[in-house]
């Protein structure tokens, strides 16, 4: 529907009458000049011109515009289910230099560990309407790339532009966890999540992730680490192809204490069907907010009105520049004295 944000601006449409019948009336002088006899068929000047007065339907036809165009209408789009209250959702993902490995199998193909992440975590965010997202990206040192927001798409964006080496090549897990408590707003009425996504151990960084665990339970933050990383790899060298653990690093020791003492839980992602089950069970875990209050959109319309009105004035002013034209072409040759 239609409805305009001033609508009490709407009282000025009749303001050129009140002008009009309030304002002096100018009176004739009775001295004015008679024009000479040799001179009757000669028309005034100002009617020679070939101008006309702009007709009074024309003009209020422009204010009437421009009035409405003042007062604002407006379009008020479908109604939009909006969660009341959510949660407050960090997530922290490792970007040392063992995430180039490519162990991974995403939709038949063999792709890098980050590579793989970006497209299923990407999904998850997408589907976490009404959170307020964070994205931390550690390597030697936690950096907040995005704070908390509502606008998953840039926190998406975000994710989607990092790469490998882009804060060094170890691994700060306490750093990243003590910058994600920090982060966290205090609401009661909101839940605190951090999901750590790691391929190995806490190499770097100032914190330990048993000091950054102490400060986590003191907040009452819940931790979901996910633990990426295959248990087998092919690797080709000059003496032929031999078995690998490409996932020898990975601390899943300490990864399942801090989701045990937080009241979290360990996943291990070992290929791309593991990470969309880990999502999907993140998912029913902490379930999207279901209490909901409405709002609808609005979109301005004000220019519409405000560009008729110009055109109708632009068009008038060419209609009489026209009329004057074509009137001094024959004028020239109309009158004898």
């Amino acid at each position: 529907m239609i409805s305009l944000a001033w609508p009490w601006l709407l009282l000025l449409l009749p303001l050129p009458i009140l002008v009009y019948f309030l304002s002096p009336k100018k009176s004739i002088s009775s001295a004015a000049l008679k024009v000479p006899v040799l001179l009757k068929g000669v028309k005034s000047k100002a009617t020679a011109s070939g101008q006309q007065n702009l007709p009074i339907w024309f003009a209020a036809l422009i204010w009437i515009l421009v009035v409405i165009a003042v007062a604002r209408p407006q379009w008020l789009g479908d109604v939009i289910e909006i969660p009341t209250q959510g949660r407050e959702m960090m997530i922290a993902v490792d970007l040392s230099g063992s995430m180039q490995i490519e162990d991974m199998n995403l939709n038949g193909k063999q792709v890098d560990r980050l590579t793989m992440l970006k497209q299923l975590l990407g999904e998850f965010i997408a589907r976490r309407q009404g959170d307020r997202l964070g994205l931390i990206l550690f390597g030697d040192d936690a950096y907040m790339q995005t704070p908390m927001t509502y606008d998953r798409t840039t926190v998406q964006q975000m994710l989607d532009e990092s790469v490998i080496g882009l804060v060094g090549q170890k691994t700060a897990i306490g750093d990243a966890m003590a910058l994600a408590v920090k982060r966290f707003v205090s609401k009661k009425e909101s839940n605190r999540v951090l999901i750590l996504v790691t391929d190995g151990q806490n190499t770097s960084g100032k914190i330990t992730p048993q000091q950054a665990l102490e400060l986590a339970v003191a907040k009452d933050v819940t931790i979901y680490t996910i633990g990426i990383g295959a248990d087998v790899m092919l690797e080709r060298s000059l003496f032929g192809t031999r078995k690998v653990n490409p996932s020898r690093d990975l601390d899943e020791n300490t990864l399942a204490d801090i989701a045990k003492q937080t009241k979290g839980s360990y996943f291990r992602a070992k290929d791309g069907e593991s990470m969309v089950k880990i999502y999907q069970l993140l998912d029913q875990l902490e379930p999207v907010e279901q209490d909901q209050q409405q709002m609808r959109p609005l979109t301005a319309l004000f220019y519409w009105p405000l560009a008729v009105a110009v055109i109708l004035i632009f068009l008038q002013m060419l209609l009489m520049r026209f009329t004057n034209v074509n009137f001094s072409r024959t004028s020239k040759s109309g009158v004898n004295l």
